[in-house]
């Protein structure tokens, strides 16, 4: 009892002693969206400066390097490096390559110092073109380091050669598939895709006569779907098929365009897989169909309003179809139109190729499913040369994308991401009427990385801030879930890069919020918002305040959420470094305060050792959010008379309530402090964090849900929490980590702050459960002081998402139910349960099964 009320006194004088220095600013959300967009244009825009230096080192490089036939040049090849024969000498085009683990490359081995060669397996891999080019690029490394020098937040840089290659700065070993080949080809990638064209409307039109049957027809269908892979969200299709007569493979689109997304060229795909082959190939009533398509379009100024282009695949073309290109295209010739021959024969080949050199075009021949791939590449080329001529250096940026088969390696986590990334064409002058696309320049920029530049912590316990790109898709946002689970595995969703804003921000009915950022507009909006937790298992109802704006020089806006009661004010202390840094433990903190990774020699610090030399100047030159570090300072002082009480518990046997395992409490600013009062052999939980609380910690992205669901609930209040668990068994075990919006000490209120105490013995008397669900839980008596409850009654069963576990083992069944104080029924979905008189505590129920 002395320790117990010594501790309240000492409290009292401490917030006593602490209130002067505390004060309440108001968060203005329209200037804080914009500074927030301000630090991320500085950051992709130090991206983007990044990438033209390669461009232009690439560029001069080939200005100056003569082609040689017979050029013979050993380069590290990244399947070969290290590699030896059974000799023990090294391999060709292998060596030596040194690498070791880097943390800020996902742990991978890598050679900082230089970059290496990947060479898809069906490209030689000492091909002229590939030496040439290899040893043309070999002017890119001192660039590539030299860019990480002048930004160490910078991840992978690489040239992606229109001859195959691909340079990886840093180098790193590439391993081959479970088949031992290499099927990554850099000019697959969208981010190649886009820089080496600007957007384009596609028609392509595909014979489907009788004499397209067989391994014709297949041949055809996999050249749609690969030209279909090719396009990306800002260009626009349709796919005709002909033969008699003119058909629309998806009926719906009939007479128009429709944007190139995920969602639709997978729906194409399928479509075009349904295709038959009947009748006589009758191209010019396709051809006029395409051509009034484009026409319209551009007319309307729909599509994309640049490149228009039809595809044409087929094994012969016998009609006179001159009259459609001088009626629709000549002398314009707006409209490039492509050619591919389908077959061995090549009876029509000079009237196939005659219809693309004559309208600006590529006639290719495509005699098997080998050849598919590298003919299709070639429009790519084609549609670059006018960006080469005019000199367009346009920079792109993708959408969200996880390039998991970039790095098929164990170390190697999804990562979701974006990348820049720019056009290298020859400035040669007996090529430059040419239009010779010599590749594409870029690097990624994880999205993580961005979206610390909008801490939640700024925002308050439910905002958060989100990107979003011209098209209306989402680049990151909380709710943005990509992966799905098969088996024990990770899997990205087909659609992850492709979901749209109104799919998340559902209440934006009449799509305004999402109209205002495709636009790229400055304003604001406010909404009723039900928001989901726990994957959707339980609602709160907010009023948020959006503010968004556009992030300039990039096809990019930023949306910021406030919600009301909540985000528009933020709290700040003042304590000394001296108080504060005494009142830190290094297992409280939970975010990142200090950016260690931009240095490399503060990578080996710990976040603790980081925010001490920041603030006792040792290291001035450490980049650290200072109001982040004066807030967990603050906090850890007003909270730390709780390790007192903690230790006063623990001391004097008397005053400790039976049972009790372990207690910790969290603040706004990430600071975390725990107590454990028994050894982890005498548990209930022998893990401190189970399944599904190993998301109730604090952080950068988000606040645990305990904390989010305990502010909705006035200040002294306590509520039950009993979530459902990531299970693989079929038995349960019920959890409940407790939520409050704040703990009431001697009359003095700490905003949000929670305890949790784990209580591993009771005494029941009576217990009527068995491996059953429980819906609803009715407690008459607790005492405190032995933790004894008299009764328990299960008086409905239900299936729900509640569960109880019985442990084969022991025959002891274990219920964890959070025990707090008094308070009304309080509800969450399928659960009701009445309170529990005692502090805020877990109890465990033991019985013989």
């Amino acid at each position: 009892y002395w320790n117990q009320h010594s501790w309240h006194r000492r409290s009292y004088h401490k917030y006593k002693d602490i209130e002067p220095t505390v004060k309440m600013e108001e968060v203005d959300g329209e200037e804080l969206v914009k500074k927030f967009a301000e630090e991320m244009e500085g950051m992709l825009g130090r991206k983007m400066k990044s990438v033209k230096r390669l461009a232009e080192a690439a560029e001069d490089a080939d200005l100056y390097h003569e082609f040689n036939a017979t050029l013979e040049f050993d380069y590290y090849n990244s399947m070969l490096i290290n590699s030896v024969d059974k000799d023990g000498n090294a391999i060709e085009l292998g060596g030596e390559f040194p690498l070791e683990e880097n943390e800020h490359f996902n742990k991978l081995q890598v050679n900082t110092l230089q970059s290496d060669i990947q060479v898809p397996t069906n490209v030689y891999n000492k091909d002229p073109g590939i030496l040439n080019g290899v040893y043309m690029s070999e002017a890119l490394n001192d660039v590539f380091v030299d860019n990480f020098q002048k930004d160490p937040t910078l991840t992978w840089q690489y040239f992606g050669s229109a001859a195959g290659f691909f340079r990886l700065y840093p180098g790193i070993a590439w391993t081959p598939d479970e088949n031992g080949v290499v099927t990554f080809d850099c000019r697959n990638r969208n981010w190649y895709i886009q820089a080496a064209t600007s957007p384009k409307d596609i028609i392509i039109v595909v014979d489907v006569s009788g004499s397209m049957k067989g391994l014709r027809l297949t041949i055809a269908k996999h050249t749609i779907n690969t030209i279909l892979d090719t396009l990306g969200e800002n260009d626009f299709v349709n796919v005709i098929a002909y033969s008699d007569y003119v058909q629309y493979v998806e009926p719906c689109f009939k007479g128009t365009l429709v944007q190139a997304d995920l969602d639709n060229r997978e729906h194409f795909k399928l479509l075009v897989e349904e295709l038959q082959v009947k009748g006589e190939g009758k191209v010019k009533k396709a051809m006029k169909e395409s051509f009034k398509i484009l026409n319209e379009a551009a007319s309307l100024g729909q599509g994309s309003l640049c490149n228009q282009a039809i595809m044409l695949i087929t094994d012969g073309a016998m009609e006179d179809y001159e009259e459609v290109f001088q009626e629709f295209n000549w002398p314009e010739r707006r409209v490039r139109v492509f050619t591919y021959l389908i077959g061995r024969e090549v009876t029509f080949a000079d009237t196939v190729k005659w219809i693309a050199c004559n309208n600006k075009g590529y006639y290719t021949h495509v005699s098997t499913l080998a050849d598919v791939q590298e003919n299709v590449m070639e429009y790519l080329h084609v549609l670059s040369r006018p960006m080469v001529i005019n000199h367009d250096h346009d920079i792109i940026w993708t959408e969200a994308y996880m390039d998991s088969a970039l790095f098929n390696t164990q170390a190697q986590s999804l990562l979701l991401m974006t990348s820049v990334a720019m056009p290298v064409f020859s400035k040669k002058k007996e090529t430059l009427s040419h239009g010779i696309l010599l590749g594409v320049v870029g690097t990624d920029v994880p999205l993580r990385e961005l979206m610390r530049l909008a801490p939640r912590y700024k925002l308050g316990v439910h905002g958060y801030a989100f990107l979003n790109t011209n098209n209306g898709y989402i680049l990151a946002h909380p709710a943005l879930r990509p992966l799905y689970k098969e088996g024990k595995k990770l899997k990205p969703k087909p659609n992850y890069n492709s979901v749209d804003l109104a799919e998340v921000e559902w209440e934006d009915t009449d799509e305004t919020l999402r109209t205002a950022m495709v636009k790229g507009e400055t304003g604001t909006l406010s909404l009723d918002v039900r928001a989901t937790v726990e994957k959707g298992r339980r609602v709160m109802f907010l009023k948020n305040d959006y503010f968004y704006t556009t992030i300039n020089e990039t096809p990019f806006s930023l949306g910021m959420v406030l919600t009301r009661g909540h985000g528009e004010y933020i709290f700040i202390g003042n304590v000394s470094v001296k108080e504060g840094k005494s009142s830190v433990l290094p297992e409280q903190q939970t975010l990142t305060y200090c950016e260690t990774d931009i240095d490399p020699h503060h990578r080996k610090l710990t976040q603790l050792q980081a925010v001490f030399r920041y603030l006792t100047g040792k290291e001035p030159d450490l980049e650290c959010d200072e109001k982040l570090l004066r807030q967990t300072l603050f906090d850890a002082v007003v909270t730390a008379p709780m390790e007192a009480y903690w230790t006063a518990l623990m001391l004097n046997p008397s005053g400790m309530d039976e049972g009790v395992e372990t207690a910790f409490l969290g603040t706004r600013s990430g600071l975390m402090r725990v107590s454990r009062y028994v050894g982890i052999e005498k548990r209930v939980a022998k893990k401190f964090l189970s399944p599904s609380d190993k998301e109730n910690i604090f952080t950068m992205d988000h606040f645990p849900v305990w904390y989010r669901r305990a502010a909705e609930y006035p200040a002294g209040k306590f509520l039950y929490y009993i979530p459902k668990e990531d299970t693989r068994g079929r038995d349960y075990f019920l959890s409940a980590p407790p939520h409050t919006v704040g703990v009431c000490i001697q009359g003095v209120c700490i905003q949000g702050v929670c305890i949790q105490v784990y209580v591993s013995r009771v005494y029941v008397s009576m217990v009527y459960v068995s491996k059953v669900y429980v819906s609803r839980v009715y407690v008459s008596r607790v005492y405190v002081s032995r933790v004894y409850v008299s009764r328990v009654y299960v008086s409905r069963v239900y299936v729900s998402s509640v569960y109880v576990q019985v442990t084969q083992q022991s025959e002891r069944l274990y219920l964890r139910i959070v025990q707090c104080r008094p308070v009304a029924l309080v509800t969450f979905l399928h659960v009701s349960l009445l309170s529990i008189a005692a502090h805020c505590t877990i109890i465990s129920l033991n019985s013989r099964k």
